[in-house]
Parts: C-alpha cells; structure tokens; sequence
C-alpha cells in the first residue's frame, strides 16, 4: 500500500512539473532563444551616428555589410534612431518580413516621421498609411495612368524647353527635382503654374533632408529645419484646399480630375469628411513620395549613361525609334511608354546600384524567431536594399553596370527590392516608371553630355544624390521637341 501512495505522489509531482513546463514553454518559447549577435553602441543614440554617417560618405552600404560580415549575414542586432532594432538581410530576410506584413511585423516611422506630420490627431499614422494605400490604386493603377501620359509629355517639354535647352552646362539633380515635383504638383493638385510650384520647392528639399533623422528639435537641427518646413508647406496647402472646395462647389473644378477632388468628396464608413489639415498632410506625404525617390534615379541615369556610352546609344536608338513615328506636336502615348523595354532595363539596373529607398523600418507585433534567433515583440526591424542589390550572390559582379539582368523573367525574387516588396509595395511604382521613361525619352533625344567633375562624391541623405548635384556639359542633337 506505501508503495501505492508513493506511486501515485511520483505521478502527481510528474504531472504538476509538466504541466509547468508547458506553461513555461509556452510562454516563454520565442524568448528562450538568443537574440540576434551585434552591438547596440552608444547610450540613447545607439550606433545611429554610424548609419547615417555611412549614408553622408557615400557608402551607405557599408553599415549593412560590415556587420554582416562581422555578426551574421542574415540578421543582427542594433540600436537605431533611439530603437532596439534587428537588421534583416538578403533575400530570406525580405520575404520573411514581406510574406509577414501585419502577421508578425507592421510598418514602423521613428517619431521624426509623426511630429513632423502632427495632424492626424485621431488616429495613429499607421491607420492613416492604411487608408491611404487603399485610396491611392484608384490613381496610380496602370489603367488610371493611361490618361496621365500625355499630361506627363507636356510637362516634361515644358520643364526641358525652359530648363535644358540653351544651355551649354546645367546642374542635372535640381532640375530632375523641379521635374518630378511639377509632375507631382500637377497630377496631385492640379497646380502647374511656375511660378506657384518654385514657391514649395525649397521647403520641400529641407522637409526631405530633415524626415529621417535624429528627431532633436533645437534650432539648426535637420528635423527643426524639417517641423517649420512642413509647417510652411501645410499653410499653403490649406490655401489651396480652401480654394478647392470654392472651386468644387461652384463647378470650377472636377470630382475626378485629381487627388485632392478625390479627399475632399471621399468620406468614410461613418460618414466623415477628412479635415483640411488631415487633407494637408496627407497631400504634404504624396507630394514627397512622388517626388523625391524618383529625381534621385533620374539624377543617376543621366551619371550612368554619361559613363557608358554604349548604354546610352542603346536608349537613344529605342527612344528615336519612338520619336521619329510621332507626328508634329503628338504627345507620347501608353503605347509607346510599353515599347522602352531596354530603356526601363536601365533605368532599373540605376535601381538597383543606387537604390533611392535605402530601406524601411517594422516593429515587431509579438515575439517570434527568425534564423534560429529571438526578435522580442516592440523591436524595430530593418531592412536594407543594398543587402541584396550589391551581393555577389544575388548579382554576379555587384558593381558591375548590366540591364541584360532584368532581361525575361529577371532577377530571383526579393533580391530587386528598389519599391519595397508584398503588401507594403510602393504603390507608386508604376507612376514612378512612368515618369522616369517620360524623362529619358525627352533627354536622349535632345542631348548627349559629359560629366563636368568625373569622379563627384556621391552622399545619402537620406537618398543618394551626387555631392555637387551632378554638373554636366551639354551638347544638343539640333532637334526640335
């Protein structure tokens, strides 16, 4: 009978243990795991100094790879604008984190992003990001951008006409900036005028600069410069909505004929109109993502095919090819935008050498194990494109300058990230395209150049642009736009 008892005190001290054990597991499981290897460096900033720093040399890629190198060259770990943060490499970094959205990670801004945009007061800037993506595919889906090609057409013959032209030497980054904000000005909020574009164009340069940086709001500072730029920028775009409304209400302006016709009369499920400075920033966000990335690739395009001259002659036979079938004064069409294959090759090998998004934070939305390592939930996540685009491993001699690489089915999937990758995708994508071929097409067919300093430094902040905005001596090919 003690023996019974003994038995059954064995079996019920077994039971209890593994019911902990399982409660522990459970629990504790993700965390019972190792935390990625790398350093956080300094106190509070971490090794952001380190980052940006690479970014402000040159050779932002040099962060990435250094610790890739040294820790582990799929993830380490980091201290990033004031965050604990893991950096996720290569392409089985991308899909873990892209085939993950709003599963284990969601879009994260550091906290310069939100006070720079302080109006969405009601909700968080990730419920607006979400409703603005599903806004914006009724604008920027391939067959809303039929209609925009001739728009584009126009306006890059205006903007090369009285920018390009007559000139012997020009500053090619100020003037892809004014190209691609006009765009955006005209396409967005129907604001072509000149003059009424030049007055946003200065605030918008120190706005950029300033949106990814380490948010110390005293006077001199990047993100200071940053808060009283988007200020400006918000008053006039008050003035405008103001306008709008004025406008709309009168018959003076068209429900569908923009971006901001659409804000306005759009409301929600619960029958709400946006506010104007909800309007504002809103309209303030797209002005600078439809804009800004895509004057960085422009700028490099005109770099590279300086360089190359045998991928130049590549592009200006496919583009004269397009010119020549157009009749006096016809605009370019989606037709023709769809036969600049090889010059979209280009265009995406200067992607993928110079990527205008670096990269892109996530936060962790609970614990969870990536390549054998813990990432604790609230932990921010980076991703860098330069980890695939500049990896022998993914593209065979990384440096060297090959469209042949988008031929076909072209690269391996996630390694090409230059728009981001699964749910988040850039949904200007196919408008950024647009833009870029519209460009190319109105520059090969007017010039050839030469680069005036050949070995300019190129710096990141926070995209890549030559040091002295790429310098280039011109010389016209005498035919008429």
């Amino acid at each position: 009978m003690e023996f019974f008892y003994v038995s059954l005190l064995c079996l019920f001290v077994f039971l209890v243990c593994l019911s902990f054990h399982f409660l522990f597991y459970k629990n504790k499981s993700a965390l019972s795991y190792p935390l990625p290897p790398g350093k956080t460096g300094w106190p509070v900033v971490g090794e952001s100094l380190e980052f940006l720093s690479t970014g402000w040399k040159g050779h932002p890629e040099k962060f990435i790879f250094d610790r890739m190198a040294k820790y582990s060259s799929i993830v380490f770990k980091t201290h990033l604008l004031g965050e604990q943060a893991a950096v996720f490499c290569g392409a089985s970094g991308n899909k873990f984190l892209f085939s993950n959205e709003n599963k284990l990670v969601q879009a994260w801004w550091p906290n310069s992003v939100n006070k720079v945009f302080p109006s969405s007061t009601q909700t968080s800037s990730k419920e607006e990001a979400i409703k603005m993506r599903k806004m914006l595919p009724n604008f920027l889906k391939p067959e809303a951008l039929q209609r925009y090609v001739g728009i584009m057409d126009h306006i890059a013959q205006r903007h090369f006409a009285s920018g390009w032209e007559n000139h012997d030497q020009v500053v090619v980054f100020p003037l892809a900036k004014h190209y691609t904000f006009w765009l955006a000005c005209r396409l967005f909020l129907s604001v072509e005028d000149p003059n009424h574009v030049a007055k946003f164009a200065d605030p918008f340069d120190v706005l950029a600069s300033g949106l990814i940086s380490i948010p110390i709001d005293l006077p001199g500072t990047p993100f200071n410069r940053a808060i009283k730029a988007s200020n400006f920028i918000r008053k006039e775009l008050v003035a405008i909505i103001k306008q709008r409304k004025i406008d709309l209400g009168e018959g003076k302006a068209s429900a569908t004929q923009d971006i901001l016709s659409h804000m306005l009369l759009t409301c929600d499920e619960n029958g709400k109109f946006m506010q104007e400075l909800d309007i504002a920033d809103k309209i303030l966000g797209l002005l600078i993502g439809g804009h800004d990335t895509a004057s960085s690739a422009c700028t490099f395009i005109v770099k590279y095919l300086a360089e190359l001259p045998e991928i130049y002659e590549g592009v200006y036979k496919e583009q004269m090819e397009i010119a020549k079938s157009k009749g006096p004064g016809e605009l370019l069409k989606w037709e023709d935008i769809q036969k600049m294959k090889y010059s979209w090759n280009v265009a995406c090998e200067v992607l993928r050498l110079a990527p205008p998004l670096q990269g892109a934070f996530r936060e962790a939305l609970s614990d969870f194990i990536f390549n054998g390592f813990s990432i604790p939930k609230g932990w921010k996540i980076y991703w860098s494109a330069n980890s695939t685009h500049k990896s022998p491993e993914f593209f065979p001699e990384p440096e060297k300058f090959d469209p042949s690489r988008f031929d076909g089915s072209g690269p391996a999937p996630y390694t090409f990230v230059p728009f981001g990758g699964g749910p988040r995708m850039c949904p200007g994508k196919e408008y950024a395209r647009l833009e870029i071929l519209v460009f190319m097409h109105h520059l090969v067919k007017r010039f050839k150049w030469d680069k005036i300093i050949p070995d300019e430094k190129i710096v990141v902040n926070p995209m890549p642009i030559p040091a002295n905005g790429l310098p280039v001596r011109l010389y016209n090919h005498n035919m008429q736009a």
